[in-house]
């Protein structure tokens, strides 16, 4: 059996607050659809594994960047 390695289609690519974001369109039954990795210093992380227009992931990826990076831990 030979591994067929999944190699991500980047499409666009952007900084945002410091961090690169990175999305991937693929398909999932014949339908166009996108993730977003964003980048860091010390690693990487997939922010939305899936979203139907790039729009959607962009927007959720901020988001995501948002909470996870800027978010007040003294709110919480």
């Amino acid at each position: 059996m030979i591994i067929d390695p999944h190699y991500p289609d980047i499409v666009l690519a952007f900084p945002y607050r410091g961090l690169t974001i990175e999305i991937e369109q693929g398909s999932s039954d014949n339908l166009t659809t996108y993730a977003a990795w964003v980048n860091y210093e010390t690693g990487c992380a997939v922010a939305v594994p899936r979203a139907w227009t790039r729009a959607d992931a962009i927007q959720r990826a901020k988001r995501w960047v948002d909470r996870k990076f800027y978010t007040d831990s003294s709110s919480i």
